[in-house]
């Protein structure tokens, strides 16, 4: 069984439509829904539990959130994926695929809901292994083993937990990327501009690899970023 773990807040607009079209993308019936609300106050949990899927609650923090979804899981495989992006059609049994060859993590390609030439050149760097361009936005499939020898996501961390944690996993197993496509929103693009707002992601990312607090980067992204929901 695959788990499927989405952290979530005040995502009411979207979750019905979404897991809709997670459902339609599955292959087979033999995946979980965990949904990890982190303090919604406008409805999401109310429509989460119409849906046949499971719902808890937690702290708000994406990392806190996807490592308490994690214990609920009774999938061997889990797979997190953000609120607000779309895997490929028939994402299950890729990940199986990739499983039964040897894979114990992964990701897919990234492309985004939103036609514009440069957000199709940034997509097309999801492709290769690099550490330094991965993000939780290509979703994440992992063994849970391999899950828990890595220690989980790092719960002090708001901003670039997906980015820290792969380092770790990749020392418990094999990794790929594979070659179908996350379709995720550009919401944060458009609110924010797609030039101003890559030039933002940019500047969070030299900053934290030159060692930022935590701290700062939360404050930096908050004073740069309109609507700023992590």
């Amino acid at each position: 069984m695959i788990s499927i773990i989405i952290p979530v807040v005040n995502e009411a607009d979207v979750i019905e439509k979404n897991i809709a079209n997670i459902r339609n993308a599955c292959s087979t019936n033999d995946v979980e829904f965990i949904i990890v609300d982190g303090g919604s106050t406008d409805g999401t949990i109310a429509i989460a539990e119409k849906l046949s899927v499971t719902v808890v609650r937690c702290e708000k923090g994406r990392a806190k959130q996807m490592n308490h979804g994690a214990l609920f899981a009774k999938g061997e495989i889990l797979y997190f994926l953000h609120a607000d992006s779309i895997p490929p059609l028939q994402f299950d049994q890729k990940i199986l695929n990739a499983y039964q060859n040897g894979a114990a993590i992964g990701c897919f390609r990234l492309a985004f809901d939103y036609k514009h030439w440069f957000l199709k050149a940034n997509s097309w760097f999801t492709r290769f292994d690099m550490n330094a361009i991965r993000f939780g936005d290509q979703s994440l499939f992992v063994v849970k083993n391999v899950f828990l020898k890595s220690g989980g996501f790092r719960e002090d961390m708001v901003i670039m937990e997906d980015q820290e944690i792969i380092h770790r996993l990749k020392k418990h197993g094999k990794f790929i990327v594979l070659k179908d496509e996350v379709i995720t929103s550009a919401r944060k693009y458009l609110d924010n501009g797609i030039f101003k707002m890559q030039g933002i992601f940019f500047i969070i990312w030299a900053m934290y690899y030159l060692g930022y607090s935590q701290e700062h980067l939360l404050k930096e992204y908050k004073k740069l970023i309109n609507k700023h929901k992590l």
